[in-house]
């Protein structure tokens, strides 16, 4: 079931995600969903927060990042092949270069600015089958989780902006409030009048 992606400025979208245990109710159907939810809006990541549930749940699908250009073969490979559900996520160490990559998100769209992340982390999370993983992630596939944690921890990629470029976006993300946007999937908006 395709599900309503919670637009700027909807307060669960800035709330610290609650840990859930394997018999959260209806954990399969939701993670099915939340697949759906982001292929349907063409995305490569979507975080429970984004369908209004503030719990820390998030997926990632970073196939469509094998086409890219701006890869290499190898990354593509990894890219093509890389889908994982992370539960109850902790990210325990970021490290590397800090480098930057023009990201969009599927709470905020029609806007797309630069953010500065480092370029390797090691996770700790519970896959959906409630399997515990420690692993290492770097490049491409070490951002998309980068991005969808903040999610769970109630941060959006707009926070991670200058002063300036806030001020920038700021029409933008009032119309998104408003519900003035219009991509192409159904959203939740925050002060859309007539709700």
């Amino acid at each position: 079931m395709i599900l309503p992606i919670y637009g700027y400025g909807e307060p669960v979208l800035r709330k610290m995600g609650e840990e859930i245990s394997k018999d959260y109710p209806n954990l399969k159907e939701l993670i099915a969903n939340m697949y759906e939810t982001m292929y349907n809006a063409h995305g490569v990541g979507l975080a429970a927060p984004q369908i209004g549930l503030g719990i820390r749940l998030f997926i990632v699908d970073t196939e469509p990042f094998a086409d890219s250009d701006d890869v290499s073969k190898e990354e593509a490979a990894e890219l093509a092949g890389f889908k994982r559900t992370f539960i109850n996520a902790k990210i325990t160490k970021e490290e590397g270069d800090v480098w930057g990559f023009n990201e969009g998100c599927l709470s905020i769209p029609d806007v797309r600015e630069d953010v500065f992340r480092n370029e390797k982390i090691t996770i700790e999370y519970f896959d959906e089958n409630f399997n515990k993983r420690v692993e290492e992630y770097d490049g491409l596939m070490a951002r998309v989780i980068q991005h969808e944690y903040d999610h769970i921890d109630g941060i959006l990629f707009t926070d991670h902006l200058s002063t300036l470029k806030k001020k920038l976006i700021g029409k933008k993300l009032m119309n998104i409030m408003e519900g003035k946007a219009r991509p192409d999937y159904k959203m939740k908006f925050a002060n859309k009048k007539g709700r």
